[in-house]
């Protein structure tokens, strides 16, 4: 019996026409509504987004936002700690500055204060001595008539002082007043040490309360060992004051 080669009209279907017919079924399952009620279903079906991998990519994103926040977060507290620490030491800085001013200020007050002092301080040109001749006494011993300042009871080489802060105008001889000095005091004021045995100070020389400016004696126009004192107003004969009222006003008693 012979067989004959099948026809293309009962070939089995190639794959572009499967493709076809299934499109062609997809279409008439549409008209029908059929792909209506099955598309939920087949969304459904649909892989989850774990097996996708979207979720981890997700996961991942947000670890890294939290991470910037987190670093975010920790620059800028570290910058507050910063600013804090600067304040801090600013604030050191201005109090360690204001109190080495506050030093200074009470070193120059207290240095102001020892000067004050210093000028002011006088005392006595013969320690522990007395007047023995008052001033204005009268006298033709004296020139004038009357005494110009005060005498101090001194044996010969007892100790004369400066009675204050100034500076030796004159130191030599003296005619009447023998061997003396005179100094300008810092007030502007003079004083007068006559009839010394020695001298210990040069002109120019500045004294000090209490330093050593010569020793008593009995030179010039006197009739024994006595210290001569006067204080004046002036460099010139004359301008002669009180020496006691003088003494006193600065603190000496006498």
């Amino acid at each position: 019996m012979a067989f004959t080669r099948a026809t293309g009209k009962h070939r089995r279907p190639g794959k572009m026409h499967r493709t076809t017919a299934r499109a062609a079924g997809v279409a008439a399952l549409a008209t029908g509504g059929v792909v209506g009620n099955l598309a939920a279903p087949a969304l459904a079906d649909e892989p989850s987004p774990e097996q996708t991998g979207l979720t981890p990519v997700v996961t991942i994103g947000d670890s890294v936002a939290g991470e910037i926040d987190a670093q975010a977060e920790s620059q800028k507290q570290a910058a507050q700690h910063a600013a804090a620490r600067e304040a801090a030491q600013r604030a050191a800085r201005e109090r360690a500055a204001e109190a080495a001013a506050e030093a200074r200020e009470a070193q120059e007050r207290a240095a102001r204060e020892a000067e004050r002092e210093r000028l002011n301080t006088f005392v006595a040109p013969i320690a522990g001595s007395y007047v023995s001749t008052a001033y204005g006494a009268g006298s033709a011993l004296w020139s004038s008539g009357s005494h110009t300042g005060i005498d101090f009871h001194a044996a010969t080489g007892t100790p004369v002082r400066s009675v204050g802060t100034g500076t030796v105008v004159e130191a030599g001889w003296g005619g009447a007043y023998g061997y003396q000095v005179v100094i300008k005091m810092h007030d502007g004021t003079y004083t007068q040490y006559g009839h010394l045995s020695s001298i210990g100070v040069s002109a120019g020389q500045a004294v000090t309360p209490g330093r050593q400016i010569g020793l008593a004696g009995a030179t010039g126009n006197v009739t024994g060992a006595h210290l001569h004192f006067e204080a004046r107003s002036g460099a010139d004969y004359g301008t002669d004051m009180d020496p006691v009222a003088y003494l006193r006003g600065h603190g000496v008693a006498i």
